[in-house]
């Protein structure tokens, strides 16, 4: 029987930790391990080898040759043993934890009305949401997938646009649409506030632009979040440009009102993303079937 020539995982998951992050530190806080102990650890495989991986000046930690290729292919080999684990974990008869981050207002108004579908169609997979917009830095934070606005640029990740489409209308609240300065045409948004979205500083630009009012500066209060901006707009502070499918309810009660009928229909998208590899994970694959089943009812 042939034995295999390995060495330690723990050497391995060390040097690969030290490898991606080029610092014995960073690595020693991601392993809960002491600096010395990192070091000592790459040090044994460095031996197992018989060759160095690092060379390790005063200030300054790099790859030799060697390292620089077998990190990659430990790194690969790493991956795929972590692949079949949470497959194995999460095959429990179609069950496990789901854990989505999504946009704030994204999961609000159109995410959560439909999860009970999800759950009914799944139900032993339970499902845990976190908010988040900024970049995706969320795979250390076991986070299986996330929901973001864009243009599909996620390098390295896997990702599938939903079948969305964006829609922006000029919202506003009934009394200011027929107050003092009445806004019943684009012209008439000379006279308002114009409430902005800090995530999307191009949008009252490029609609502006596309109605012939390129020379209108939007000067308004800028929020963080569109459900942010959303409640400004029902609050009399301003007029808002918003994508309609996030603002069904406040049109239906009449809440908010369309002043007038021109709309925008951005290039961007919404987007499902999850790490590369692990889309067929099969919590993963399920919501990820369903949501982009939901996104085209």
């Amino acid at each position: 029987m042939r034995r295999r020539l390995l060495p330690s995982l723990t050497a391995l998951r060390t040097f690969e930790a030290v490898a991606r992050l080029m610092s014995f530190t960073e690595a020693a806080a991601e392993l809960n391990v002491t600096q010395s102990a990192a070091s000592r650890q790459v040090r044994a495989l460095e031996q197992f080898l018989g060759l160095a991986l690092f060379t390790r000046g005063k200030r300054q930690l790099e790859l030799t040759e060697e390292g620089l290729t077998y990190s990659a292919t430990v790194r690969d080999a790493l991956d795929g043993i972590e692949m079949a684990t949470l497959q194995m974990m999460a095959n429990e008869r179609g069950g496990g934890v789901l854990t989505i981050n999504a946009l704030p207002t994204f999961a609000m108004r159109w995410l959560i009305p439909r999860l009970a579908s999800f759950a009914a169609a799944h139900p032993l997979i339970t499902v845990n949401l976190v908010s988040g917009d900024g970049p995706l830095i969320l795979w250390s934070q076991n986070e299986d997938v996330a929901l973001r606005y864009g243009n599909g640029d996620w390098p390295e990740q896997d990702v599938y646009r939903l079948g969305l489409t964006e829609e922006m209308v000029v919202v506003c609240s009934p009394d200011l649409r027929t107050g003092p300065t009445p806004l019943d045409t684009p012209e008439g948004l000379r006279g308002h506030v114009l409430l902005q979205h800090s995530t999307r500083p191009g949008a009252w630009p490029q609609w502006l632009a596309s109605t012939g009012l390129a020379d209108i500066a939007p000067s308004g209060p800028i929020f963080e979040h569109f459900f942010m901006v959303i409640q400004a707009a029902v609050a009399g502070l301003g007029a808002a440009l918003l994508p309609r499918f996030l603002i069904e309810e406040e049109l239906r009660s009449g809440a908010l009102v369309v002043p007038f009928a021109t709309t925008t229909i951005y290039d961007g998208g919404y987007y499902l993303i999850c790490p590369r590899g692990r889309s067929d994970l099969p919590k993963v694959r399920a919501f990820r079937e369903w949501l982009l089943a939901a996104s085209l009812a």
